[in-house]
C-alpha cells in the first residue's frame, strides 16, 4: 500500500510539473498601453477619444499597431474589432 501511494504521488507531480511547463503563459512579453497608445494617438485630432478606444484595444488585444496609423495586420485582433455599429472601434 506504501508504494502504490508513492508511485501515486510522484506521478501526480509529473503531471503537474508537465502542465506548468507545456501550459500557454499569454504573451511573451506585456505591453505598456498607456506609452503605445499615447504615441498612437499623438497625432490624432481627437486624442482623448483616441486614447480610450485605444486602451480599450490593448487591453482586449495584448496589442496596439506600430506608428500613429495603418499597419494593423500586425495586431489582426486590434483590427478586427468593431463598434456595435460595425465601423472599427480602434484608431
Amino acid at each position: 500500500m506504501g508504494k502504490a501511494r508513492l508511485l501515486l504521488a510522484l506521478s501526480l507531480v509529473v503531471v503537474l510539473l508537465l502542465v506548468e511547463t507545456t501550459a500557454p503563459h499569454g504573451q511573451a512579453h506585456a505591453i505598456d498601453c498607456g506609452a503605445s497608445c499615447s504615441y498612437r494617438c499623438s497625432k490624432s485630432g481627437r486624442p482623448k477619444m483616441c486614447l480610450r478606444a485605444c486602451n480599450t484595444c490593448c487591453q482586449r488585444c495584448g496589442c496596439v499597431p506600430p506608428g500613429t496609423s495603418g499597419n494593423e495586420d500586425v495586431c489582426p485582433c486590434y483590427a478586427n474589432m468593431t463598434t456595435k455599429n460595425g465601423k472599427h472601434k480602434c484608431p
